[in-house]
């Protein structure tokens, strides 16, 4: 009887192990994630200006470590699981942003590691597909990436890139008519930076495009 009840709890430990989720499976490698790599790097050049009592691009100390925080409230959000980004259009009209095509795993003809979709005014996308960023029309202004806020021009187009883990908001300043974000550390990437689509269209030409971006009302 003994050894029955013995060989019971053997096969009840087996059973458990086959089919029970493992809690100690490994997660992904955080040393191999591309936007974790650029806001730990942030960080540290950040750290070692404000430890130096030395100024960069103009920043004070304390907007130095204002800078700071925000990229560690960054980095804890990558180390906790997110994987998925967000963006929230503010600027009055349509625009075109980043993220991964639903078919790409069924289309090994796809060309891009990104689709492009369109985003109505008032909208933000859906919780947990990932936004990697927005296109900047070939007319438009960009203002807030600098701590004078200079309104920047580009001579050729470009793309906006965030890191997983944040709600970008998009707006447009009402006294420049420049676009501005709320994330401090996006990438300005061109066609060879990134392999995205990355048109040279006018904010006109974004305007004629039927919404497609999943959003969280649809």
């Amino acid at each position: 009887m003994k050894f029955w009840k013995y060989c019971l709890i053997v096969l009840m430990i087996f059973a458990n192990l086959a089919f029970a989720q493992p809690s100690f499976a490994d997660r992904p490698k955080l040393s191999k994630n591309p936007d974790y790599i650029e806001v730990t790097k942030a960080i540290k050049k950040l750290s070692q200006v404000k430890d130096a009592q030395t100024q960069l691009e103009g920043l004070t100390p304390e907007e130095t470590q204002k800078k700071i925080d925000e990229l560690e409230f960054q980095k804890y959000a990558l180390e906790t699981g997110i994987n998925w980004g967000q963006c929230d259009n503010q600027t009055g009209k349509t625009i075109a942003v980043y993220g991964k095509n639903p078919n790409e795993e069924e289309n090994e003809d796809y060309l891009y590691d990104n689709g492009l979709y369109f985003l109505a005014d008032g909208q933000a996308t859906r919780n947990n597909w990932d936004c990697d960023g927005f296109y900047l029309p070939n007319d438009a202004k960009l203002v807030g990436l600098t701590p004078d806020q200079q309104v920047e021009e580009f001579t050729e187009p470009v793309a906006i890139k965030i890191a997983d883990g944040n709600r970008l908001t998009i707006k447009r300043n009402p006294e420049t008519d420049a676009i501005e974000v709320n994330v401090p550390n996006v990438q300005i990437v061109k066609a060879n930076d990134v392999n995205w689509f990355i048109p040279n269209v006018s904010q006109a030409l974004i305007d004629t495009r039927v919404p497609n971006a999943p959003t969280e009302n649809s």
